[in-house]
């Protein structure tokens, strides 16, 4: 519980390696983790390579993490294992859905954070990369991932160099409502985001942008309609692509 408290995103990692006997233990607690009718619709690719780790890093808008971190887990929604068992015995899968890949796309997160905090409990450090799903065209063809597999999220993993302050969070109070959702109005509004603007990080990123409140910095600079729209565009046509929507 402490660990999980105290825990920081991590993305600057000493040169140490990572032994294969502590990946593969840390995947095999992953795999542990809760999934869909215990048909485990996920798979991970594993990048250690070098030119590996560059060929996938421009989808990633070349973050350093990709190419620094020792090693990178590409976490994907994979029904075409399943499916393919299927077919060798004799059944037939309606798998090539919407339905399907948003099952697969929650086992392939609850093995991805299931191995986070394993990492964490072994000492290492972790960090989310979201740029996946905006280019998991490019990821696709990087990885050479077949058809009713799409790439979900990705993982740099290593030891930590230096330890980052630990980012705010919204008090729980503005995430949990008690039986029935509680919309809020705008004076809840006022008081749950206040000590996020008031600090003095997010003050500097409200200057540096040259705009008037935080949200705008989220909405104008950071994720953008625009670009919201276009990403979109581009995992649906993943979507169809890959078999998952007819």
């Amino acid at each position: 519980m402490e660990s999980m408290k105290n825990r920081r995103t991590i993305r600057k990692y000493t040169s140490e390696n990572i032994p294969d006997t502590l990946l593969k233990e840390l995947l095999e607690v992953a795999a542990r983790a809760s999934n869909t009718g215990n048909m485990q619709l996920y798979s991970v690719v594993i990048t250690r390579d070098k030119a590996n780790k560059e060929k996938l890093a421009p989808a990633h808008f070349n973050q350093p993490m990709i190419t620094t971190a020792p090693v990178v887990l590409t976490f994907c929604a994979d029904a075409n294992r399943f499916v393919k068992w299927a077919e060798q015995r004799n059944a037939v899968a309606g798998f090539d859905n919407f339905q399907t890949f948003i099952a697969s796309t929650i086992d392939a997160m609850l093995f991805a954070q299931s191995f986070c905090n394993a990492a964490e409990e072994k000492g290492l450090g972790i960090c989310y990369l979201g740029t996946t799903a905006y280019n998991a065209d490019q990821i696709i063809e990087a990885l050479s991932l077949p058809r009713l597999v799409v790439p979900i999220v990705t993982v740099t993993v290593g030891y930590p160099d230096g330890m980052p302050e630990q980012p705010e969070r919204l008090s729980l109070e503005a995430v949990i409502h008690q039986e029935t959702y509680q919309d809020y109005t705008p004076e809840a509004i006022d008081a749950l985001y206040h000590d996020k603007e008031e600090l003095e990080v997010n003050k500097q990123f409200v200057r540096e942008n040259d705009k008037e409140t935080l949200a705008q910095v989220f909405t104008d600079v950071r994720y953008t309609k625009a670009n919201n729209e276009h990403f979109s565009e581009v995992l649906l046509k993943v979507l169809e692509e890959q078999g998952f929507l007819k």
